[in-house]
């Protein structure tokens, strides 16, 4: 690559970054109209200072689009889900049974925006989480917007290791980490441990939004337990197996919060009058419409469907691989700016197996529950109907921005401005650079709403840099992508899902706000001890 890393293009290649949050975060746009911006400027910048060709744009435009599709699709299995619960009223049902189980309800919303939330993220990811858990959310009372401020910041620890390792995965092939290696299993180790600090975190955060320090007491015992058994877990699987590191932990945890809610100190109902997260009447209102003879069982089948044939799916190897057989991909040709940065041709580029797909998992899941609902009288006559066209209607408008995120993000990195920006910082900070490393993974997962995708796109450049500057590439590699997970709280395609299924669309610049306040502190602390690491 001969591109001038100089002020100049490293400030053109920040810029469209920039714009967005400050459109996003400080003029309250949506993402739809930020993102259309960020991507004028992205392309101009490409032509006026990284030498860019019109094919080349073209090219890396229609990548994004093929890239938006895939994600949209999941988006609209995920809201198809989310209408199927809610024309049935199972979201009432949730609500109600919850309260009945766990009748402290600090207990509850830990269950439903941090358990449940991880669990989800530990057999689906993409962002099902964010698009599911917030209507569920509001389901038990909490005000819209923490309904999806709260799954976003939950599900990203286990966005690593979740979804069985895809992203782990993507960080070992990209980065030439070899698989069971003894770097491989050093990385595993620290990427763990840095994200069992972050899930330690999680909990007490969200007692904090519920109540401040009287909900952080009331909670204390109940976060240690469920951060051990899922953030703990996970650190000691990831030395034995990394693929089920997260899913394992979180099925348990998922069990033991109803445990916890017949100890002793969380039994009896609880509950702060002036929680500002709460939204309590809004609930009281639909108490009345909850649907007859439905039971929390009932509620939850569409989700026991959907972790039972994902489970089928990806882990039993004959099924796994006729299912992923076939695949779906397009061809692009090779591509060169006038610096020379290439782009290699790819023939299947970004190719995904429809059979092994979240995206199909979620639908299905919103068919048995169709079926199901309806078969018991839950969905009356005509809501299949207003089921299929509701979720197109509530898919439409975070579509627009999801296709001009990703367009950004697919322009920036075919142009050389994505990997100017991480040589820039690694190149004037030198071994200091340790303390950015997961800033990097961060700004990644920002762009492309997925760990993988961070991982795919600076892996190798983590890699080379580590080695550049002498330091440990294990503790480099695992600052990536924790703060790639950590990055998941903040990525605007992710707070689109949340913002939709909740109904609350153009308010992204408000979750925004409140997520960076957690999240950049995160990456912080990941991005000090790993220079302390590295230094010692």
């Amino acid at each position: 690559m001969h591109i001038p890393v100089t002020f100049l293009t490293w400030a053109m290649a920040f810029l469209p970054i920039v714009v967005l949050i400050i459109l996003m975060v400080t003029f309250h746009w949506g993402a739809a109209e930020a993102s259309a911006v960020g991507v004028v400027i992205t392309v101009i910048t490409g032509f006026a200072f990284y030498k860019a060709n019109l094919n080349l744009v073209a090219s890396e435009m229609a990548k994004g689009v093929w890239d938006a599709i895939i994600i949209l699709l999941i988006i609209w299995a995920a809201i198809l889900l989310y209408h199927v619960g809610d024309e049935a009223g199972a979201y009432g049902v949730i609500r109600d049974g919850m309260q009945r189980l766990l009748p402290n309800e600090l207990l509850q919303v830990l269950a439903m925006a941090w358990v449940f939330e991880s669990f989800l993220q530990g057999i689906t990811g993409f962002g099902v989480p964010v698009a599911v858990g917030a209507p569920l959310l509001m389901g038990i009372g909490v005000a819209p917007v923490w309904a999806v401020i709260m799954p976003l910041i939950c599900q990203a620890w286990g966005n690593t290791f979740g979804t069985l390792a895809a992203a782990w995965d993507a960080l070992a092939n990209f980065s030439g980490l070899a698989a069971g290696s003894a770097m491989y299993w050093k990385a595993a180790f620290w990427a763990s441990l840095f994200l069992w600090l972050w899930d330690i975190a999680t909990g007490f955060i969200i007692c904090w939004f519920y109540g401040k320090g009287k909900a952080v007491k009331k909670g204390f015992a109940a976060v240690l337990i469920l951060s051990t058994i899922q953030g703990g877990g996970e650190f000691v699987l990831s030395q034995v197996n990394t693929t089920l590191c997260c899913f394992l932990p979180s099925l348990i945890a998922l069990g033991a919060i109803f445990l916890l809610g017949r100890m002793k100190m969380y039994k009896d109902p609880w509950h702060l009058d002036d929680s500002p997260i709460m939204n309590r009447k809004a609930v009281t209102k639909k108490a009345a419409a909850l649907p007859e003879g439905m039971t929390l069982v009932h509620a939850f089948i569409p989700y026991v469907f959907l972790s039972v044939v994902t489970l089928v799916v990806l882990l039993v190897p004959p099924i796994h691989n006729a299912a992923s057989a076939f695949k779906i991909g397009l061809s692009f040709p090779k591509e060169v700016t006038g610096y020379g940065y290439t782009t290699a041709a790819v023939k299947g580029y970004s190719a995904f197996a429809p059979l092994s797909h979240a995206s199909l998992f979620l639908f299905l899941s919103a068919v048995v529950g169709l079926v199901y609902y309806k078969s018991k009288g839950w969905i009356k006559s005509g809501g299949t109907g207003r089921v299929f066209s509701g979720s197109i209607a509530m898919t439409m408008p975070s579509g627009i921005a999801v296709v001009g995120l990703v367009i950004m993000s697919k322009v920036m990195g075919g142009t050389g401005q994505t990997i100017v920006l991480a040589e820039g910082i690694s190149g004037v900070l030198g071994k200091a650079y340790m303390a950015l490393a997961p800033f990097v993974g961060l700004l990644g997962t920002f762009m492309t709403a997925s760990n993988m995708s961070s991982n795919i796109l600076f892996g190798n450049f983590q890699m080379t840099s580590a080695k550049l500057l002498h330091v440990s590439p294990a503790l480099v590699l695992a600052a990536q992508t924790a703060g790639a997970s950590i990055g998941a709280a903040v990525s605007p395609s992710k707070i689109i899902l949340g913002t939709t299924t909740a109904g609350i669309l153009g308010k992204e610049g408000e979750v925004l706000k409140k997520v960076m306040v957690v999240a950049i502190p995160a990456a912080l602390i990941v991005g000090l001890i790993t220079l302390l690491a590295g230094v010692v």
